[in-house]
């Protein structure tokens, strides 16, 4: 097998999205399995831990079609709102719950479930709280099943109160029209606040994979991925370089792994004797395979990035074994 392997702890997943599931006290947890569960593989996990959730939350109508090709039938949010007719029609065909963000959105979706996406202070996505009553009035009441907004420097507390009082005031004139349309501001660190910011619902993504958002910390999390390389050559070292690199010390011998920059992993961060080529690494280990990542918080630190990225990118050309 010339691709990298990750190696995927599916009971690693369940046990974190009980954790959460215990954090989150009587409000709902929809797992956030977008980017592909970063990087995990999103039907795999979803289809692990759906007995633990309350739905899944997906970027794309793309993932969502994905979850539920996959068997997935617990409610979906799709966090970008449609672009166009033919996105919704797809939401529609998949039963999909979209994002509304705006007039023109509520128009596209056509009477279809949705959560109405307001701005609190990210300035990304979401309708500020002046233009709500306009966009509510192109919905059906019934139709609109959640309000929700995503905060901010969650870590700061001046910034997460400054929000959480802009969006209270939208959840009073959401619930004024439908009072059963369900509340959610926390992502993962909104979760770790706790509290009033547990609202209706919890959206968690990061914890599930066994990391924290920046500025938080959680006991009893375990990462679930490491991602190994394969060795593809040993060799005498004859002088010269290491890769495209000239060498800085004399070896014995020097062993080839398929591993490089176009599987994710940085260019300028060594995972042997030098910086990567596009498809492979050099290393003066001689091992069959070598793990190339198994903590992405501090890969992370060696990248100048944080965890997110990571897990992102290292899958991109791999074999997933899922461990069960």
């Amino acid at each position: 097998m010339q691709r990298t392997v990750s190696k995927i702890n599916l009971p690693a997943i369940r046990r974190n999205a009980l954790k959460i599931r215990s954090l989150c006290k009587n409000s709902g947890f929809l797992a956030v399995v977008k980017a592909d569960a970063y990087g995990h593989g999103a039907e795999e996990v979803s289809r692990y831990i759906e007995d633990v959730v309350d739905g899944f939350c997906v970027a794309i109508i793309e993932e969502g079609i994905s979850l539920r090709v996959a068997g997935i039938s617990k409610p979906v949010l799709v966090l970008t709102p449609p672009l166009d007719e033919y996105d919704a029609a797809r939401a529609e065909a998949y039963n999909l719950t979209l994002t509304v963000n705006s007039v023109k959105t509520a128009k596209l979706v056509r009477g279809l479930p949705c959560h109405i996406k307001v701005n609190t202070g990210m300035n990304r996505l979401g309708c500020n709280l002046n233009e709500l009553p306009r966009l509510i009035e192109r919905l059906p009441p019934e139709n609109i099943r959640g309000v929700y907004s995503h905060l901010f420097a969650p870590q700061s507390d001046f910034a997460s109160a400054k929000q959480f009082e802009l969006f209270e005031q939208a959840v009073k004139i959401v619930k004024s029209v439908n009072p059963t349309a369900a509340a959610h501001l926390s992502a993962s660190g909104g979760l770790l606040r706790g509290g009033k910011y547990l609202f209706d619902l919890v959206r968690c993504g990061i914890l599930l994979y066994g990391y924290c958002p920046s500025g938080f910390t959680l006991k009893g999390l375990e990462p679930a991925l490491k991602v190994y390389a394969r060795r593809t050559q040993t060799t005498e070292f004859i002088g010269g370089g290491v890769g495209y690199g000239f060498a800085e010390k004399n070896y014995r011998t020097l062993s080839s792994y398929r591993c490089g920059y176009a599987d994710g992993f940085s260019r300028t961060v060594p995972l042997g004797e030098k910086t990567l080529c596009m498809d492979a690494f050099v290393s003066a280990s001689g091992g069959e395979t070598l793990c190339v990542m198994n903590d992405a918080d501090e890969y992370a630190k060696r990248m100048g990035t944080i965890s997110y990225e990571v897990l992102t990118s290292v899958t991109r050309r791999s074999e997933r074994i899922y461990e069960r």
